[in-house]
């Protein structure tokens, strides 16, 4: 299983590019593994490579700084979206998690 991501900065209207995301998991102590950490393209998207099992996954968007660069003042520092990945015979093989973002707000489902 793999897992992507691609970030649209609603109020340019156009992708979100070089921020800072790092793909999680979470151990069985609760506690959480970095697994993979990248920056989005110049399209705002970033297709880890790692291979995941089942578990439960976060992603960090380092979004405060991101505004900063563009000379705006983000509510936000960062976005935390953790979601359930199950592999299973009749499960998707990819999970793609899309953020739609503003200084003041953002959105996320999930993709494909």
């Amino acid at each position: 299983m793999t897992v992507s991501t691609h970030i649209l900065d609603a109020v340019a209207g156009t992708p979100a590019r070089g921020v800072s995301v790092e793909l999680s998991i979470r151990e069985d102590n609760r506690s959480w593994r970095s697994v993979e950490t990248g920056v989005t393209d110049l399209d705002g998207r970033i297709r880890f490579a790692a291979e995941t099992a089942s578990g439960v996954y976060r992603l960090t968007f380092a979004t405060g700084l991101y505004f900063a660069n563009h000379g705006l003042v983000g509510f936000y520092p960062e976005v935390v979206i953790a979601f359930s990945a199950v592999t299973l015979d009749d499960a998707p093989g990819h999970y793609h998690v899309p953020l739609l973002l503003s200084p003041y707000a953002y959105s996320t489902y999930r993709g494909s």
